[in-house]
């Protein structure tokens, strides 16, 4: 399944999705700061699109069990605009450049923080 908007084509086999899930959990696991575990997380498993549907999803949901698992409160992203956060995610796929959605990601952190402790 491709990703509307972009020239991205995720991975099309189970094995390459498995070994990318791997690699994935290798990479994370490897992280000391549960913010960087959580933000990989976040854009990976979109990334990798292991699932017909639902990847985004998924991935919030992940990366926010990452961050409760860590005793840290987790993200909504509703005061997001939908297009930054398409174009985050653009950027990321087609050119591997992450600092647009750690913007993102740092943004809702922050906001959750202050809007409910």
């Amino acid at each position: 399944m491709g990703v509307t908007g972009t020239n991205y084509v995720p991975l099309d086999n189970d094995h390459q999705i498995k070994g990318a899930m791997l690699q994935m959990c290798n990479l994370v696991n490897s992280k000391q700061s549960v913010f960087e575990k959580a933000l990989l997380l976040l854009v990976l498993l979109s990334y990798i699109q292991a699932f017909d549907d639902g990847n985004k999803r998924t991935a919030r949901i992940v990366s926010n069990a990452c961050l409760i698992h860590y005793q840290h409160c987790p993200l909504s992203f509703r005061t997001v605009d939908p297009i930054e956060y398409k174009k985050a995610m653009l950027l990321f796929y087609e050119q591997n450049n992450i600092s647009a959605f750690k913007n993102l990601f740092i943004g809702q952190f922050e906001f959750a923080v202050n809007t409910y402790f």
